[in-house]
């Protein structure tokens, strides 16, 4: 997750910044200023850093906030796809991973009857 979220970040940065590496797509419906994409990955990048972090600790609010967060990611790179295809769709391949690996970890916890 931490590694998704970093990924998130430095595709905010390059967007912000305007950098040439991205298609520029017409009549697009999610269309926003390419500033607009870079600001949303950019706070959901450091978001996902976050919930990565809270992660770690173990606890059971992290993991839900975690899931919620990295399929914000998965929908906020779908939407990214017209504008950059290789890079958004590796990323939703790694928030998808994320989300079910969250969620196999508190199945096998519940079926162990373990509660942190």
């Amino acid at each position: 997750m931490m590694f998704g979220g970093a990924m998130a970040i430095f595709e905010g940065i390059a967007a912000v910044a305007k950098d040439d590496l991205f298609i520029s797509t017409r009549n697009y419906v999610f269309e926003f200023s390419l500033a607009g994409w870079g600001w949303v990955h950019l706070i959901l990048g450091i978001v996902l850093v976050f919930a990565g972090c809270a992660v770690l600790t173990g606890a059971l609010w992290a993991r839900f906030f975690g899931v919620f967060v990295a399929g914000l990611g998965a929908l906020a790179n779908f939407l990214w796809v017209p504008y950059y295809p290789l890079w958004a769709l590796s990323l939703v391949a790694v928030n998808i991973f994320v989300v079910w690996a969250l969620c196999t970890g508190m199945h096998r916890e519940a079926a162990d009857g373990r509660v942190t």
